[in-house]
């Protein structure tokens, strides 16, 4: 699925964008479903549904109406669509996170983060890893684009190489922010880069790399399937922030009976448990 070069690319930035990740019948599948989904939330008023822990499964945005549905996040797909689950542990983008972490992958957790047009959701410079940390940091978000993701949409915005750099804090004056201080956000104003490409294109991020993303200020929606998995070895921490009947299943390979570990004293961030995380979810990516 990869290439030496790509891999490389990975390892030295943090990230890599992959076009055609999964086949167009798998696109039209979940662009499908999900039209669906925003049909069903015209019907209601407030987060509906549940997920396996008795929380809202669909997440509105402010605004939202029945004329103009603001559907902004499923939580757990894979466990209510074939479609979604297909995708998830039977596609060349999990072939693309087995080349990077594998030959042996566990899957965490997943989620639909949309930016319909005209949304106002922004998310804050933030690592993945002090939300799902585990004993070491063999672990990929897959953000696959659902529609096309442009500059003026609400890209993925990156800092290249940041995940070979330190653990920032997220609790600022001691309220748990969910996003690096102010200093820190100044200092890499000028690196950031945007993740854009085709629908079909995946964006494979390092845990640790810092990322955000800005409002959605087209007429074009942002539609995001993020799937989070790590390596067999690589041990959970914390609670899941998005508790599902798949957590920890190995999706490539075989398990492992060992648990490699990274030593993170040096870094020294308090880590957020699972439930904190979800709690602050409107900064999801």
């Amino acid at each position: 699925m990869l290439t030496s070069d790509q891999i490389a690319s990975f390892h030295k930035n943090g990230y890599l964008v992959v076009e055609d990740a999964i086949s167009t019948k798998q696109l039209d599948d979940l662009s499908t479903q999900f039209s669906q989904w925003v049909e069903l939330s015209r019907k209601e008023l407030e987060p509906f549904g549940s997920t396996l822990d008795n929380r809202p499964r669909f997440d509105l945005e402010p605004g939202h109406s029945s004329e103009k549905p603001a559907l902004r996040r499923v939580s757990s797909p894979v466990e209510i669509s074939t479609a979604y689950l297909d995708v998830m542990n039977n596609s060349e983008m999990l072939d693309a996170v087995a080349a990077l972490i594998g030959p042996d992958v566990k899957f965490h957790h997943s989620k639909i983060n949309s930016k319909l047009p005209g949304a106002g959701t922004a998310v804050k410079f933030h690592q993945d890893f002090l939300f799902t940390p585990h004993s070491n940091d063999s672990l990929i978000t897959a953000l696959l684009f659902i529609d096309e993701v442009t500059l003026n949409n609400g890209p993925l915005e990156v800092v290249p190489g940041s995940h070979k750099g330190p653990l920032y804090q997220l609790w600022h004056n001691g309220i748990f922010t969910g996003a690096i201080g102010d200093g820190e956000l100044e200092s890499i104003q000028d690196q950031t880069v945007s993740c854009v490409g085709p629908a079909g294109s995946v964006c494979l991020m390092h845990t640790r790399l810092l990322h955000g993303s800005a409002p959605n200020h087209s007429d074009k929606p942002r539609t995001l399937f993020i799937c989070v998995y790590s390596a067999a070895d690589s041990q959970p921490l914390s609670p899941n922030p998005v508790p599902n009947e798949f957590d920890q299943q190995i999706v490539k390979g075989k398990s492992s009976n060992q648990i490699r570990c990274t030593n993170y004293e040096m870094m020294r961030p308090e880590l957020p448990t699972g439930a904190s995380f979800f709690n602050q979810q409107s900064k999801a990516d």
